[in-house]
């Protein structure tokens, strides 16, 4: 197994490698900027999900005990969310955590048939979670996901993002009461 600091070192470099794109690009902020980052190229690659999984699970466990909490499942907004809160899941797994974090998905909306759910996946009403998200900008996709979390009777212990692009996300987030880590 790597070290924490080789993981994050791999794992930078195979995001800088496969995700950063350099030119003119519209952001779903509605802003522009000269470079974008679309790290489901390397969040839905198996080495990528692996150093993923292996990361933010650190990350996730670390910050747990230093605020003295239990973590219960990991989980964010759909797509985005969805292949980094899978890796980290089963990386807990495997790496036999005595509570092995569960993993949900928050829908855009709630789904209009079967169990008209908003949260898909291992999430139960009273659940501490950390949300998810790939790459952040404004946050709103981190906050939408934090809303939910809440609405649906769970509480959201704090967010962690691969990428954050420092443009008003961590401040939004910390207005709401909820830390954002990267």
């Amino acid at each position: 197994m790597l070290t924490v600091e080789q993981t994050r070192t791999r794992l930078l470099d195979l995001l800088r490698a496969k995700s950063v794109f350099h030119g003119d690009f519209a952001l779903s902020s509605g802003g522009r900027s000269e470079y974008y980052v679309d790290c489901k190229l390397t969040t839905l690659d198996p080495q990528g999900a692996w150093l993923v999984g292996q990361a933010m699970h650190t990350l996730i466990r670390r910050e747990e005990a230093a605020r003295k909490t239990m973590i219960n499942a990991v989980g964010g907004l759909t797509m985005g969310a969805d292949p980094i809160a899978l890796a980290v899941g089963m990386f807990s797994h495997h790496a036999q955590d005595s509570t092995p974090l569960r993993v949900f998905s928050v829908r855009k909306s709630p789904k209009a048939h079967g169990q008209t759910k908003l949260i898909e996946g291992n999430f139960r009403k009273g659940d501490s979670v950390v949300v998810l998200d790939d790459v952040v900008t404004r946050g709103e996709s981190t906050i939408a996901a934090i809303n939910a979390v809440v609405q649906e009777g769970g509480t959201v212990a704090f967010a962690a993002v691969l990428v954050d692009r420092r443009e008003g996300s961590r401040e939004r987030s910390e207005a709401m009461g909820y830390s954002l880590i990267s």
